[in-house]
């Protein structure tokens, strides 16, 4: 009897720590948190495919931020130029009408195809997607201008650089220069981005926000000037392009 009683009290040992490591298993278990999901900046850019010469249309930005709706965005700005005159871009702000809706009201004033960015920033991060719509008489050169590769309702491949500098610049005033970089439509991160300024200045950039990169410098001398915008990445990409710029005194 004596055996029989000491080894069913050994069996209950046995079966409380047992409990006691399941329920502390259990317990932490439930106190780890979660993985934090990455979140993405996304903009659901909305352009009309046609427009008449003349007709007012209404530019949309849709902003979310994984699955929030981003009602306070740093900065939404609509530029567009007529196809083949990036250099003669227009900038118009994009202002919140709801629900993460940012919208924009433009004119066409000429017949030709149209394209446009939808420069967006917000959480730290920016995003820039782009589309093109046909205005007038521009509509009969569609054809010809998606067998170019610029499709109508996506966003171009590859790498595309964007670069903003201030309507008006001053001898001996430091300026900030900024690059937007997208690769495959998305803001390019962790490039090494240089502006090199013709006749010849290096200018070492930040990045301040995904695929934003921002340097500063003081152009000494009034005149035109060219900048070449210089992205390389770790990756394999390396890509230039080219901009004027006039300083005036």
């Amino acid at each position: 009897m004596k055996k029989i009683g000491f080894m069913l009290l050994m069996l209950l040992m046995i079966t409380s720590c047992g409990n006691e490591d399941g329920n502390e298993t259990e317990q932490k278990t439930e106190g780890q948190e979660k993985p934090e999901e990455i979140q993405t900046l996304d903009v659901d850019f909305q352009v009309p495919d046609k427009a008449d010469v003349g007709e007012t249309i209404e530019l949309k930005a849709t902003v979310t931020y994984g699955d929030e709706q981003v009602t306070d965005a740093n900065d939404v700005k609509i530029e567009y130029w007529k196809q083949g005159h990036e250099d003669d871009s227009t900038m118009v702000e994009a202002n919140h009408v709801g629900e993460g809706i940012y919208a924009s009201k433009v004119t066409f004033e000429e017949d030709g195809v149209y394209e446009m960015y939808a420069h967006t920033t917000a959480r730290d991060l920016h995003t820039m997607p782009k589309k093109s719509i046909s205005v007038g008489e521009g509509a009969q050169n569609e054809e010809d201008h998606e067998a170019e590769g610029h499709d109508h309702s996506e966003q171009d491949e590859g790498v595309a650089i964007h670069f903003d500098a201030p309507d008006t610049i001053n001898a001996d005033e430091s300026v900030e220069l900024i690059a937007h970089v997208e690769n495959d439509g998305e803001g390019l991160k962790g490039a090494n981005v240089r502006y090199e300024i013709v006749d010849t200045d290096w200018v070492d950039t930040e990045e301040t926000a995904a695929g934003e990169y921002t340097g500063s410098y003081s152009f000494k001398e009034v005149g035109s000037y060219t900048v070449v915008i210089h992205v390389e990445n770790d990756e394999g990409i390396h890509e230039h392009t080219e901009r004027e710029i006039e300083i005036g005194s």
